[in-house]
């Protein structure tokens, strides 16, 4: 014993030296086969990691050539029509690279989409997304297997999907298996019926099949197992009981079903036709995104047109300029010009080039065009799907429409209110609120549910059959499933429950006032938005009818500029004129053909947005939305169903309203205004040529707000400019080169590196030009111009 007790106070000795040098401080423990490399070592716990995903990158984006710019005109052209952009378009959209919205302007989303989430920007996914949505609460029954009534009112953004709301109606299977045991002392004595220990085993097996149906009652069919063994003595120990442990099966049909709150078909289907609706909203929601990318398309379209133009008339401004800096450099070597009119002839150069060259590839400086050629068309690139540069030049070769287009605003006004997408996406959240009021009115009446239930009961020694199955039950030897199937024992029980509302109903009141709020707001805010449309729609019609008018003004303020140019240059070619008059001609007049192009360009936009407004955009570009196909299993399913019903027998129960939500199919432009008539009318095209006529200006009063400001109804000269499509057909074509350097001024030389487009004029156009500046050459320094401009051809229009 001293010995043990020796060993054991040396072995504590020698840990409390241990511990005692090694003092308090930290240790790190050791580990047997530890590595030296640490791999697992982490040294922070937040850091910038990149995910583990793997996706596959598009063509448009690995594929993507060097951007066009001044210096890099690689590229062939690529003539579309704004019905192919808006093809490619469509074919290649998965999300709407478009804001949502009715506005006539809107910024380009580009730059914002990468900063944003895939839920906040409409896509083709969006329609079969809320069609998929669920909710998180699953299907709930009670220990007893059945389905728990509804409880409460749902709201429109409560719910997911038709399918999930559907499920609600979907039969729902459940069992469960218990076994317990029994072992404690008892408060008896042992005797025939009691012992002083209980101890039990018992097992419980239940399977049970519960539907809710249309009307709100719950169909219940339930199967349970019970066995009960304890040591209670039995006949042959002296006891009471037959044996020892018994089976006990049962068969159960259950139904419930609600008297007032939740009966009905009417409120019970209102969480369905709710997600019915929602997907009417997102349908609208996606007609909404298609609508903005093909307005957006077209816009970026005529915007990109009026691009090509601006440079065409830049080139000619800049030829023009070229052509007077040599003359004024020719007049000053003769000794009739001065340094002044040559440098100022020379600024003149440069400004033009310098508007050039922000016309071809876009500028940030204050007057130019932000874009240009070359952006306009990385825009239009953008909504198309396609990459920023690929080789080619989208041109236009779709010339915008003459044709003045009057429209009757009864009928379009009716069009609009009835094909506008976000005036039909607000009616149907309108009957979404009617049918939330309605389910709020049905929480206020009382709780009355009536129960029934039917039992078939077996008892026996055994739970299957045996050797003996005509023993009766409970006897030894006896069958619980024959006694069972047998029927001899049945149960039954009617059950009936009341629950009203709390005392004064307060809360349910005040969801009924704010379902009614609710409501009346939607309809206000329906109503504001027909109006704010309605007023949309008058602006719009108003500016056609200003742009109209602005192509004729700017079109007669176009020649007579070109008039004043040609005279201006003749003068200044026989010394009578100076030359800051001449350039200042020309800055007016490529002004003037660049206001004209801008006006023609917005007519066509207004006449876009006008159909924009009403609806019918989609229509009239031959698009058209459906759903996809599908498997031929569901075709098939489909048909048997409609069989089925078609041959049943047609029976309202509960509370049905017909016809409650929706007036069918949406019906067209023609069927929504027939009761008005057509009211569109083409009046042609702009009038034929003739001379300003200053009996147009008789009668006009210098009022402050011109309300004697009509139309032209004298016809209008119109000019007629080469098509984008005849001006060549790659950029060698296109390229009007510059002249050479020996006929330029020394400071002007510079000036032969850039390419930029050229409008090429016609041969014979040269010729009669050349001729004429010949035969009225009076000064001794005369030169051919062959770098001016020729004045445009006109052809005559139809009159009205």
């Amino acid at each position: 014993m001293n010995r043990v007790l020796i060993r054991y106070t040396t072995y504590l000795q020698l840990f409390l030296a241990v511990l005692m040098a090694g003092g308090c401080s930290t240790t790190q423990p050791f580990f047997a086969g530890e590595s030296p490399d640490l791999q697992y070592y982490l040294n922070s716990a937040t850091r910038i990691e990149y995910p583990d995903v793997e996706i596959d990158r598009l063509a448009e984006t690995e594929m993507a050539t060097e951007p066009l710019s001044i210096g890099n005109h690689d590229y062939q052209f690529w003539d579309l029509t704004v019905e192919e952009c808006v093809s490619i378009a469509m074919q290649n959209a998965k999300f709407f690279v478009t804001t949502s919205g009715n506005a006539e302007f809107r910024q380009n989303v580009a730059a914002q989409f990468t900063s944003a989430s895939a839920d906040q920007l409409g896509s083709i996914y969006d329609v079969a997304i809320q069609q998929s949505t669920t909710q998180s609460i699953p299907l709930t029954i009670d220990g007893a297997g059945n389905r728990t009534l509804p409880r409460g009112v749902l709201r429109a953004n409560q719910i997911g999907g038709v399918e999930d709301a559907l499920a609600e109606f979907d039969a729902q299977a459940s069992g469960f298996l218990n076994y317990s045991t029994t072992d404690r002392p008892a408060n008896s004595v042992n005797s025939t019926v009691s012992t002083q220990e209980s101890k039990a085993h018992d097992f419980t097996q239940q399977y049970a099949l519960s539907k809710r149906f249309a009307t709100g009652g719950v169909a219940t069919f339930r199967q349970q197992t019970l066995y009960g063994s304890n040591n209670t003595p039995t006949v042959a120990q002296g006891g009471l009981r037959q044996v020892a442990g018994t089976y006990t099966a049962l068969l159960e049909a259950q139904v419930q079903h609600p008297l007032m709150r939740n009966r009905g078909t009417l409120i019970n289907r209102i969480p369905v036709v709710l997600a019915s609706l929602n997907e009417d909203v997102a349908i609208a929601d996606f007609e909404i995104q298609v609508r903005n990318l093909v307005r957006d398309v077209e816009v970026n379209y005529w915007n990109l047109y009026v691009a090509y133009r601006n440079v065409s008339t830049a080139v000619i401004a800049r030829n023009s300029a070229i052509a007077t800096a040599k003359f004024a450099e020719l007049n000053l070597e003769n000794g009739t010009g001065t340094v002044q009119e040559l440098a100022q002839a020379q600024g003149q150069y440069y400004n033009f080039r310098a508007r050039l060259e922000g016309a071809l590839s876009g500028s940030n400086l204050p007057g130019n065009d932000r874009l240009g050629v070359y952006g306009s068309e990385r825009a239009l690139r953008e909504l198309m799907g396609l990459a920023p540069t690929d080789g080619r030049l989208i041109r236009p070769i779709q010339e915008p429409t003459l044709a003045r287009v009057n429209f009757d605003w009864e009928e379009v006004t009716t069009e609009m209110l009835y094909l506008s997408p976000e005036l039909r996406k607000g009616r149907t959240v309108v009957k979404q609120r009617e049918l939330e009021q309605m389910s709020a009115k049905n929480q206020l009446l009382p709780e009355v549910n009536l129960s029934l239930l039917y039992r078939w009961v077996g008892v026996g020694d055994e739970l299957g059959y045996g050797s003996r199955s005509s023993i009766p039950g409970p006897l030894p030897g006896s069958s619980a499933l024959s006694s069972l199937t047998g029927g001899n024992y049945q149960e039954g029980a009617v059950r009936l429950e009341y629950t009203p509302s709390a005392i004064g109903g307060r809360r349910e009141r005040s969801r009924i006032r704010g379902s009614q709020l609710r409501l009346k707001q939607s309809m206000a805010f329906v109503q504001e938005a027909e109006r704010l449309m309605v007023s949309q729609l008058s602006e719009a019609v108003a500016k056609l009818a200003t742009h109209y008018q602005q192509i004729q003004t700017t079109a007669q303020e176009w020649q007579a500029y070109e008039t004043e140019v040609e005279a201006r240059q003749t003068e200044f070619r026989g010394g009578r004129s100076q030359v800051n008059v001449v350039l200042q001609s020309q800055q007016r007049k490529a002004e003037a053909q660049i206001k004209y192009y801008q006006a023609l360009g917005e007519y066509n936009k207004s006449l876009n947005y006008i159909d924009y407004l009403k609806g019918t955009m989609l229509a009239n570009s031959n698009i058209t939305l459906a759903e996809g196909p599908w498997n031929k299993k569901a075709y098939w399913d489909a048909l048997e169903r409609a069989r089925e019903r078609s041959a049943g027998k047609h029976k309202v129960y509960g509370v049905s309203r017909p016809n409650v939500v929706r007036q069918g199919p949406l019906r067209d432009a023609a069927s929504a205004s027939q009761v008005i008539g057509s009211g569109v009318t083409h009046d042609g095209q702009l009038p034929p040529d003739a001379s300003f006529n200053a009996s147009n200006l008789d009668g006009v009063r210098m009022n402050a707000m011109a309300d004697d400001l009509m139309p032209f109804t004298q016809p209008v000269p119109m000019p007629e400019d080469l098509p984008l499509g005849d001006l060549g057909t790659s950029p060698s074509d296109l390229m009007a080169p510059l002249p050479t350097p020996q006929a330029l001024p020394d400071r002007l030389n510079e000036a032969g590196d850039i390419m930029q487009l050229s409008y090429q004029q016609p041969a014979e156009q040269r010729a009669l030009v050349k001729s004429a500046t010949q035969s009225s050459a009076t000064h001794v320094g005369d030169v051919e111009f062959d770098n001016a401009p020729i004045p445009v051809r006109r052809k005559p229009l139809p009159t009205r």
